[in-house]
């Protein structure tokens, strides 16, 4: 099969570098984005997220034609859906951005197209975006309709990349892809091996959708118990950066380093969606996602025990992003504990957040909050709460902080 032309739905953190690296390998692609300024960006040559490289990237492929942004989808060989999944209330799978994602594509589709599902998504999910497709499409045929003869082929392929690291992982990392027939997984093996240099493992969509969601909760149950065991410790007054690093000089024991919460788009919400599928018999992993969920709150209760030793307590909270050196602020525990101490007035909060330029609405909206500098913000604080590791973190030295109370969230 081949791809002159695919369009990728979703211009984010995962749909943008997706289609900027497809177009680097001479492919035509249209990306498809209901956020005009996004486009206009893109259009532009220049990004709307931060990760390293992906500027010089997009620029170029968009400076030789190769790729080009829209709000309305257009017809193309291959259609890669890359939108959010988040979840609704009480944890319940989110898929109306997927359903919105079927509606926009469907008018264009054409027989001997394939539709790939790349956004993280609850086991059935694709069987789901297919069915929505042909209901859209009734003159089509798809694979849960007859199999292997459908007009159109549907297929699941999970992201697998790191944050700060997508470039070099979209191509040099094996990828799960797995189609609803045996010739969707056979032409989606075909458009992966146009950039990915890593193994394409062929299996069926249900279990590659569990494989992306077993990853992250796999993460998620040991970085609970890592958070777990600092809690622990805090009551026993036991330092539990040094007890980790005993622990870990046993050749098979790795424990990982504790820290606010989870945070992203994946580890904090992948779980819920195997529990939302088992609840029964998902008892770690939901018990996992409730210890890490608690975490900011408990972080929080300890800033304000301290705050409570000042009359006008001024707390510097260093990162709200939910890992170091990027921009990403979805399902952040820094962002979450900063709104709480917002919310329950705390004290006069100065965010140092070196990735972003404006606060998001839901802080900048209140009072008695300020995004500023590292500098100004050690200066004018008695409490600093260290919440992401961020590089211009690291100079930090003892004397710059002799005289302010330190919460270290992440780093002993």
């Amino acid at each position: 099969m081949s791809f002159n032309k695919v369009s990728v739905i979703g211009l984010g953190y995962i749909g943008l570098p997706t289609a900027a690296i497809l177009a680097s390998r001479g492919v035509d692609v249209v990306g498809v984005d209901v956020n005009q300024h996004a486009v206009d960006t893109i259009n532009d040559g220049n990004i709307h997220i931060v990760e390293p490289d992906l500027d010089i990237v997009v620029r170029s492929a968009v400076t030789t034609g190769r790729l080009r942004a829209s709000t309305q989808a257009e017809p193309a060989d291959a259609f890669m859906v890359a939108v959010p999944t988040p979840f609704k209330e009480g944890k319940a799978p989110d898929l109306s951005y997927i359903k919105a994602a079927a509606e926009s594509i469907a008018p264009v589709l054409e027989a001997g197209n394939l539709v790939v599902l790349e956004s993280t998504s609850p086991v059935g999910a694709t069987e789901q975006l297919s069915q929505w497709l042909s209901q859209y499409r009734p003159d089509l045929t798809f694979p849960q309709q007859v199999g292997e003869n459908a007009d159109i082929r549907v297929a699941h392929c999970p992201e697998r990349v790191l944050p700060g690291h997508v470039l070099q992982e979209l191509v040099s990392n094996d990828r799960v892809i797995g189609g609803l027939s045996a010739a969707c997984s056979k032409a989606a093996g075909e458009l992966y091996r146009i950039f990915v240099k890593g193994e394409c493992i062929v299996t069926n969509a249900r279990t590659a959708e569990m494989a992306k969601l077993t990853e992250n909760s796999f993460r998620d149950v040991n970085i609970a118990f890592a958070n777990e065991l600092s809690l622990i410790c805090d009551r026993l007054k036991i330092n539990v950066w040094e007890l980790i690093r005993l622990a870990n000089r046993h050749p098979r024991v790795n424990i990982l380093n504790p820290g606010p919460g989870v945070g992203g788009h994946c580890i904090a919400v992948d779980p819920w969606f195997i529990v939302d599928s088992a609840p029964e018999e998902a008892k770690l992993i939901r018990q996992a996602r409730e210890v890490n969920d608690y975490k900011p709150l408990y972080v929080v209760e300890k800033v304000r025990t301290v705050a409570d030793q000042f009359k006008a307590p001024v707390i510097a909270c260093l990162g709200v992003s939910f890992k170091p050196d990027i921009d990403d602020l979805r399902e952040s525990p820094a962002l979450a504990i900063v709104e709480n101490l917002q919310t329950d007035q705390v004290g006069e909060l100065i965010v140092v957040e070196p990735n972003i330029t404006e606060l998001p609405e839901r802080l900048s909206a209140k009072e008695g909050i300020k995004l500023a500098g590292l500098q100004e913000a050690l200066s004018e604080a008695n409490i600093v709460v260290i919440l992401v590791n961020h590089r211009e973190f690291a100079s930090l030295d003892a004397t710059s902080l002799s005289e302010k109370i330190v919460i270290n969230t992440c780093s002993g």
